[in-house]
């Protein structure tokens, strides 16, 4: 398994989402949804119209570990979901594949658009789960809150949350050398 890093840049992070828009806005939900909810992408790609139409809030059984998780959807999630589904079926798969009725694109598939996507842009280190560490990376910017970081993405520790968004030695030494009173 290859690891995979956060996107730390929010200019890159919108170039991808204007890089995906021009192609597809299944690929820019799809990225969208990664990076807005930190799911992962076992539970995002099964969603369906019905458990995100009208709703600000999302019920989801986490594959991973069985756990019920209610999920806040971010307004600008909400405003990119409302704008897909118009004209969908209450029943229609969210990430439908091109391959047979109704069916969900494959993990594979959705590595293969986040992946191309981000080398595009010289990102090296990325798939899927990138978006759930970009997730949680930026929520730790905004918030520097680890404990609330942990709770977000079902973790057992701070410590390995703080691994998991990729705080790494040179991380903590920018902040360090940036400081300034």
């Amino acid at each position: 398994m290859n690891v995979v890093e956060p996107i730390r840049d929010k200019e890159v992070i919108k170039d991808m989402i204007d890089y995906l828009r021009l192609r597809s806005d299944r690929d820019t939900l799809l990225f969208m949804f990664g990076i807005y909810s930190g799911l992962r992408i076992s539970d995002i790609i099964k969603l369906r119209v019905r458990d995100v139409k009208g709703k600000d809030r999302v019920a989801v059984k986490e594959t991973k570990t069985g756990k019920e998780k209610i999920l806040k959807l971010n307004p600008m999630l909400r405003k990119e979901i409302a704008v897909y589904i118009t004209g969908k079926k209450d029943y229609e798969v969210l990430f439908k594949s091109p391959r047979g009725i109704n069916k969900p694109i494959s993990r594979q598939q959705a590595y293969n658009i986040i992946n191309s996507a981000g080398k595009h842009f010289g990102l090296e280190r990325i798939g899927t789960h990138t978006m759930r560490k970009t997730f949680g990376f930026h929520i730790y910017q905004k918030t520097k809150d680890i404990t609330l970081v942990q709770k977000l993405l079902n973790h057992s520790s701070p410590e390995f949350t703080l691994a998991y968004i990729g705080m790494t030695q040179k991380t903590m030494e920018d902040a360090v050398e940036s400081l300034r009173y």
